[in-house]
């Protein structure tokens, strides 16, 4: 699986962006992250950026976003429809090209859980390592949020997979996040778009039950997990 996103992420952000820009038709996200920080006229510093999503939904009430990815093939994807108010770069999590206490806001959008898959026997270390940097990058008083999928294609929150339980609950219990989550159903074009987009991104099984049930509209709850320092 770990192998698989990495393809997605360094070779197919047109497809990757086709998928996301079909989540959150209700629009819950952006008042989900209101809830929990004031975006405006905040500085803020996105990790594992992707093709914007996240970007450009913060962006017209920041006063900057300061946005990253570990992938030049995504973030290129992204600089086609950049805000002015947005720089985007090329970084890891891990380690970024950001001053001390730089922003009121640090933000992730469904990206260091991948260190669950990519480092399954050092994962706390390496998700730790992207989260210190949340932290340092924060001005005293800053809030630090990471957003990860409670579940799709299930109406009431639940983690996809036991590792990712196990990733949520050190969240909260070792590094301090509190949770809330919204609801950002997906709602596609057709059933055969809901398919082949389920298929290339999640797996075989949620696209023969999207077929099976002719389903255009997919259920998706989304954790949003937040830190003030």
């Amino acid at each position: 699986m770990g192998d698989r996103f990495r393809v997605i992420y360094d070779h197919h952000a047109e497809w990757f962006d086709r998928l996301v820009s079909r989540e959150d038709r209700p629009g819950a996200l952006l008042p989900g992250l209101l809830a929990v920080c004031d975006l405006d006229g905040a500085r803020v510093v996105e990790f594992g950026a992707g093709t914007g999503r996240v970007t450009r939904l913060v962006a017209h009430r920041a006063r900057s976003v300061h946005a990253f990815d570990g992938s030049l093939h995504m973030t290129q994807f992204s600089n086609r429809r950049r805000p002015s108010n947005v720089t985007l770069g090329v970084a890891d999590n891990r380690c970024f090209p950001i001053r001390d206490g730089a922003a009121d806001v640090a933000i992730e959008g469904w990206s260091f859980s991948h260190t669950t898959d990519w480092y399954p026997g050092s994962w706390q270390s390496e998700a730790g390592k992207s989260i210190d940097e949340m932290l340092r990058v924060l001005r005293p008083g800053g809030v630090a949020i990471a957003i990860e999928s409670l579940g799709t294609g299930f109406e009431t929150p639940h983690a996809p997979r036991p590792i990712l339980a196990e990733y949520y609950a050190w969240l909260e219990r070792e590094r301090g996040f509190t949770r809330t989550w919204c609801r950002t159903d997906f709602r596609f074009e057709s059933v055969e778009e809901a398919s082949t987009l389920a298929r290339f991104f999640f797996d075989d099984e949620l696209a023969d039950r999207i077929v099976r049930e002719r389903l255009t509209e997919l259920p998706e709850c989304t954790g949003i997990w937040w830190r003030r320092t």
